[in-house]
């Protein structure tokens, strides 16, 4: 098992903490298993087990307590002293009114609370109410490349200058790498997509139209990193003779980002300093979904590279925008903590031509902050202040 110490240390320092701990990402990147690893460090400082409570509301064996009140009950039950007692809720999104049950036990227990959700909502509406400045949350992401080859590690298989290719071609799902074969691989990512569009958007948004909500999928998965438009989808599903509604595929957009599938980028106005609200781009929170796809276009490299990167800084917890410029923009504007990165990503510099484009995204980018060109190539193009990175370096390093 690998140890999930990216997330970990971001929480780590909030285990006794009364704020409540959240943490969202789409299904089977391994929040359970984080849950686990945490529970786990909190029983080697010496808590009881006893004292620490799990619930995965994903189990049958605990249907009945995803009513508010039962599950009130079951928790207030198991709480026998006035010692602190540590709560982990995983998938809590399936209880209903969880949100009241969650502030009441905070407001009125020692308890340090830990939950899970699949649901990129988890924090809008009655519980960012209640618990304004009472929480901390943390986006989880399947495994980056870097874990990634730490797996590889630990099954003592041979890290080859073919790793990077598999992880491109398969993405980071932490389970897919138990497979044995192509087919078994396909045959788990098809599972996991087809839980995605049933469980978290289908029944959670009494969608009646599944082939409508898989034509917008298919089309996103295969303009990924282009820039798009519940217009510009309309237009092609038209195209299509797929007759449906600008409002219709902007309602579905909204479902599929929210089961974090797909996540949502807005554009910076680099030069007026604002984000914008029009023309966002999306990319795949795990690439292997694409291998579900039959269009050659989402087999193109860069797009594909461009979307590991953006996983990549999501994963280091950075804010992450697409930079417009006064004549064109920057793949990435990124906020590391308060200081500000720019971002260029390409498949390989391949010629003159292609070197200026790269690097002259930034002729219009007037401030003094760093500046990283993203490629494939072995060989170093830093120039003009410019800094130009090998992918494998990038996914490797803290640059």
């Amino acid at each position: 098992m690998i140890k999930r110490e990216l997330y970990l240390k971001k929480i780590r320092d909030s285990y006794d903490s009364e704020l409540i701990k959240v943490i969202m990402g789409i299904r089977r990147c391994g929040k359970s298993v984080l849950l686990h690893q945490i529970m786990e460090e909190i029983k080697q400082k010496g808590i009881k087990e006893d004292h620490i409570i799990y619930i995965n509301f994903e189990d049958y064996d605990f249907i009945e307590y995803t009513e508010a009140k039962e599950f009130n009950k079951y928790v207030k039950e198991k709480i026998k002293d006035n010692r602190k007692y540590y709560l982990f809720f995983d998938e809590i999104q399936n209880v209903k009114d969880f949100e009241r049950v969650i502030n009441s036990f905070r407001a009125t227990m020692d308890v340090s609370i830990f939950i899970t959700g699949s649901n990129s909502k988890l924090l809008s509406g009655e519980l960012a109410t209640v618990l304004t400045g009472r929480f901390i949350s943390i986006k989880m992401m399947p495994f980056t490349y870097s874990e990634f080859l730490e797996l590889k590690k630990s099954k003592n298989e041979e890290i080859t200058e073919k790793a990077l290719e598999e992880y491109i071609e398969w993405g980071g799902m932490p389970l897919i790498y138990n497979t044995n074969s192509e087919i078994e691989r396909k045959m788990y990512l098809r599972d996991l997509y087809n839980a995605i569009i049933l469980k978290d958007i289908v029944e959670r948004n009494s969608i009646k139209d599944i082939n409508l909500l898989n034509r917008i999928i298919q089309f996103m998965m295969e303009n990924v990193g282009g820039i798009l438009s519940s217009n510009s989808i309309a237009g092609y599903l038209k195209n299509e003779k797929i007759s449906t509604s600008v409002d219709t595929v902007m309602n579905y957009i909204e479902y599929i980002t929210t089961s974090s599938i797909f996540n949502k980028v807005n554009r910076y106005d680099i030069r007026g300093k604002s984000v914008m609200a029009t023309l966002e781009k999306y990319y795949l929170t795990d690439l292997g979904l694409l291998t579900l796809k039959s269009s050659p276009i989402e087999k193109k490299t860069g797009g594909r590279l461009e979307n590991i990167v953006y996983n990549e800084l999501i994963a280091r917890g950075y804010d992450v925008y697409i930079g417009k410029t006064e004549k064109g923009e920057v793949d990435f504007v990124i906020d590391k903590f308060g200081e500000r990165e720019y971002i260029q990503v390409a498949d390989y510099l391949s010629s003159d031509e292609v070197i200026k484009r790269e690097f002259g995204a930034f002729d219009y980018v007037k401030d003094n902050y760093p500046k990283y060109v993203i490629t494939m190539d072995k060989i170093d193009y830093s120039q003009n202040g410019i800094i130009h990175l090998n992918i494998e370096k990038f996914l490797l390093g803290n640059s």
